[in-house]
C-alpha cells in the first residue's frame, strides 16, 4: 500500500459529487480545502486513468506520493501550476521603501 496526497481544484462547475464518491471508496481523509490523503495499491498511472472522467478538461489534480526507493515527489495528473495568490505580498530586496 502506498500513501498519496491528492490536491484537487475542479472549478465552480466541477464534478465534486463523483470525486467525493471516488475518495470515499478509498476511505480518504480530508486534509484541508481541496486536499485528501489515502492509501491504495494503485499506481499513479492507474489513479490518473480513474480520475480522468471526474476531473474533466478544466480541472486540476496534483498527486504526491513516494516512489519505490521511498523518495517523495509530486506531479500534475491534470492541469498545471498557476500564479500563487500570495505573489506580490513581499517586497523584493533592492526595492526602495517609502519611510513616510
Amino acid at each position: 500500500m502506498t500513501r498519496y496526497w491528492l490536491s484537487f481544484d475542479l472549478g465552480l462547475r466541477g464534478n465534486y459529487d463523483d470525486l467525493y464518491r471516488w475518495l470515499a471508496k478509498l476511505d480518504a481523509r480530508e486534509c484541508g480545502d481541496g486536499m485528501a490523503t489515502f492509501t491504495t495499491e494503485q499506481t499513479p498511472v492507474q489513479l490518473k486513468r480513474a480520475l480522468k472522467p471526474i476531473v474533466g478538461k478544466k480541472g486540476r489534480a496534483y498527486l504526491i506520493g513516494s516512489d519505490k526507493e521511498g523518495k517523495w515527489s509530486g506531479k500534475w495528473l491534470f492541469g498545471n501550476r498557476r500564479p500563487a495568490p500570495w505573489v506580490g505580498y513581499v517586497e523584493l530586496a533592492g526595492e526602495e521603501q517609502d519611510d513616510a
